[in-house]
């Protein structure tokens, strides 16, 4: 199981930062070599606190079986970042899409570790699940709604449409799923109702109560997952560090997209 984690981008170097950690799984290791500063962190592991250096890793390409992971909206600005960085890394890449036409233009088509498959997260699991396939070893649901006159639209993605991915994992055996989700989720236990930002991303039907209740059924699943609440991402140069903050943290500052999604493979699909 695991706890979901409030990401921010922090102008000073990273000092001492708290934060849970997610018990060992059958997901893969992956070879990988040191080439960073370490980092002081506080590790848990169930009720044992203890004092870690952990150092970010830097994965390398080597003639091994490559790992395979499934990224639904890999079309999406977000998605798109996480997938280049994928295959940087050296996995191969399930593309979920629902525009294959629209998928190959933005997408690279000369990569050899890289398919593209359509993957309508509203089409309910069955379908996601042949389009996941058995040899996925984890899913990436990178998903989110356009905005428009459908006010049912965040439900049908953001909520159901997570919920049918986590379906699919079960009737799969897909035992790793990280949800990409979204910044005051929990907004009004955090007592920011008021917050104008919170206000807002309800605007269009109450999209963050849509993504709350489908961490919630995450949670409930049985499957192994990371939840991750990044700040508000961003295409402009990084001007800091990525900081991970406990679950009811709320920064309110935003990240730069390709400086988070180098940080999530490396801590989230890398380990």
């Amino acid at each position: 199981m695991a706890t979901p984690l409030f990401l921010r981008n922090s102008l000073f170097p990273p000092l001492h930062h708290s934060f849970l950690s997610f018990p060992k799984s059958s997901f893969p290791s992956f070879p990988s070599s040191i080439k960073s500063r370490p980092l002081t962190s506080t590790m848990m592991r169930g009720s044992e606190i203890t004092e870690e250096v952990s150092e970010t890793k830097e994965a390398v390409n080597v003639d091994t079986k490559k790992k395979t992971i499934f990224v639904a909206g890999a079309t999406g600005s977000t998605g798109k970042r996480v997938v280049e960085q994928l295959l940087s890394k050296g996995f191969s890449v399930k593309a979920g899409v629902r525009d294959l036409g629209k998928a190959k233009t933005l997408l690279s088509n000369d990569n050899p570790s890289l398919q593209i498959v359509q993957a309508d997260v509203t089409e309910g699991s069955a379908k996601l699940a042949e389009a996941i396939g058995e040899d996925s070893d984890a899913v990436i649901c990178a998903t989110g709604f356009r905005p428009g006159w459908d006010l049912f639209a965040p439900w049908k993605v953001d909520n159901f449409g997570t919920v049918n991915l986590v379906e699919a994992c079960r009737k799969l055996g897909v035992n790793r799923f990280i949800l990409i989700s979204s910044i005051l989720v929990n907004g009004a236990a955090m007592g920011q109702v008021f917050n104008p930002a919170y206000i807002f991303l309800n605007v269009f039907g109450l999209t963050l109560i849509a993504k709350l209740q489908a961490e919630q059924y995450i949670r409930k699943s049985g499957i192994n997952y990371t939840i991750i609440r990044p700040g508000g991402l961003r295409n402009d140069p990084p001007t800091g560090n990525v900081v991970m903050e406990p679950e009811e943290a709320y920064p309110g500052t935003k990240l730069q997209r390709l400086q988070w999604s180098h940080w999530f493979i490396l801590n989230h699909v890398s380990k």
